[in-house]
């Protein structure tokens, strides 16, 4: 029997129900190849197409493509890091999971807070767009009544998701494929309006003040679009849920990342040239729907409606799989005493940890309730920085017996992820400092209370 059979009959063995080091009952595997590719493609095709990419715009103008290229490049490397990792590893927690078996709890442990930080910050970002959009398609803009449809959005989700993943992989099939057609449909059209109108006047990098300057403009705008590419990490957080990891996991994250490059390459191209990336990054800032506002000057019959309801379907999958994460990174952490062991606890189906999940559904709702776009998203980028780049060192301690690729990509994501952070605002990398230190306290704190608690019970 050789290597490539061997590893195919590991991949379908099922997995036990309890480990060493992290017991509880598992969840059921239940996500095929075509489940995995569309939670991958609805988890990045929303927040990142109609929001971020117009925050990238206003850095980069026409070089968006460019910049697009690039972070699609450091997500793939990155990708492949993450899919050898939650095929040796086919457990629920991801990263946190990965850094405390070949890291150590510490480091696990700063994964699993960075992924709840940054994802957090990236459901509150797909809440607020949904809400903008939502408001957009009635020509409303009140902030007040945006950030209250946030969270009911948030709390509807969640009253879904306690049916489990297969129910949330259905519901994302639908929103991807309303979403797709808006998106073609506004490409289309734009193109139609340049052909009659020409391109719209913007800076151009010849403007702009030397080398230096294009440079820091485009990485600045890699980093922003590398958060829009990262929902291919859902897969391998759900890699418990996943059937034959080894063989789905790699190829469900190479497919979703491909067609979502395809997309924002022509969604962005069509959008910088028809209204410029300045005009764009205004609008996501000051909290409007920035591909409704650009749709409107098209002429196209119910365009701005089309976009707008299929930036509502983008929305909702972002928000619906961000919410699946951060649940089970919080089944994780439970599991492993870093959050109350209540959050462990799963319905009786076994398909989601219900407590976990509400946990996870009112700390984005009152994020989005509180938070802005252009801030929130900024904090993402910084901590999902971050957390790849723990995920390329725990590839890179991978046993040579586990590992799918050559340690040179995953050395590769590392020095991009850690280098591409640098341009992140500062004011932003103090907010990450002090929830990194809330962290520490909180671990501290809640080891030091349950130790305690522990040994009470036990005298």
């Amino acid at each position: 029997m050789d290597e490539a059979e061997q590893n195919q009959i590991a991949s379908r063995r099922p997995e036990p129900d309890n480990d060493a080091q992290a017991g509880g009952p598992r969840l059921r595997r239940v996500l095929g190849l075509g489940s995995a590719v569309i939670l991958g493609l609805g988890s990045i095709l929303g927040t990142g197409v109609f929001v971020s990419l117009a925050l990238a715009a206003g850095s980069a103008g026409p070089l968006l493509p460019l910049a697009l290229v690039i972070a699609a490049a450091l997500a793939l490397l990155n990708g492949l890091s993450s899919a050898q990792l939650a095929t040796a590893y086919p457990v629920s927690g991801g990263t946190y999971e990965y850094g405390y078996r070949l890291l150590g709890e510490w480091p696990g442990f700063f994964a699993g807070w960075l992924f709840l930080c940054a994802k957090t910050a990236s459901a509150a970002t797909a809440a607020l767009g949904f809400s903008a959009y939502l408001l957009g398609l009635f020509g409303l803009q009140q902030p007040l009544l945006q950030h209250g449809l946030a969270l009911l959005s948030v709390l509807g989700l969640g009253l879904l998701l306690q049916r489990g993943a297969r129910l949330g992989s259905a519901l994302t099939g639908a929103l991807v494929g309303a979403t797709v057609v808006a998106l073609l449909s506004f490409c289309f059209a734009g193109l139609a309006h340049l052909l009659f109108t020409g391109p719209a006047p913007q800076q151009t990098p010849l403007a702009w003040s030397g080398p230096l300057d294009w440079l820091a403009r485009l990485l600045q705008a890699s980093a922003l679009m590398f958060v829009a590419y990262t929902g291919y990490g859902r897969i391998a957080t759900l890699g418990e849920e996943v059937t034959q990891p080894r063989r789905t996991i790699p190829r469900a994250i190479v497919l979703s990342l491909l067609a979502a490059l395809l997309l924002y390459i022509a969604v962005g191209s069509v959008a910088v040239s028809a209204v410029g990336g300045e005009r764009l990054a205004a609008w996501a800032a000051g909290g409007t729907a920035p591909l409704l506002e650009a749709a409107r000057g098209f002429g196209l019959p119910l365009g701005p409606q089309l976009i707008a309801l299929g930036a509502l379907c983008a929305m909702l999958g972002v928000l619906l799989n961000l919410l699946l994460g951060l649940s089970r990174v919080a089944l994780a952490m439970a599991r492993r005493a870093d959050l109350p062991a209540g959050l462990a606890r799963l319905n009786e189906q076994r398909s989601a940890p219900v407590a976990a999940l509400w946990l996870c559904a009112v700390a984005v709702g009152l994020l989005a309730a509180l938070g802005g776009i252009k801030a929130a998203w900024s904090f993402s980028a910084l901590t999902v920085l971050l957390y790849y780049a723990l995920t390329n060192i725990c590839a890179l301690r991978l046993p040579r017996t586990q590992r799918l690729y050559h340690p040179l990509s995953a050395w590769l994501g590392l020095c991009v992820c850690l280098g591409l952070s640098v341009f992140i605002e500062p004011r932003i990398w103090l907010y990450g400092a002090v929830l990194l230190a809330a962290g520490v306290l909180w671990r501290l704190g809640w080891r030091a209370l349950s130790g305690a608690r522990g040994s009470g019970a036990a005298s």
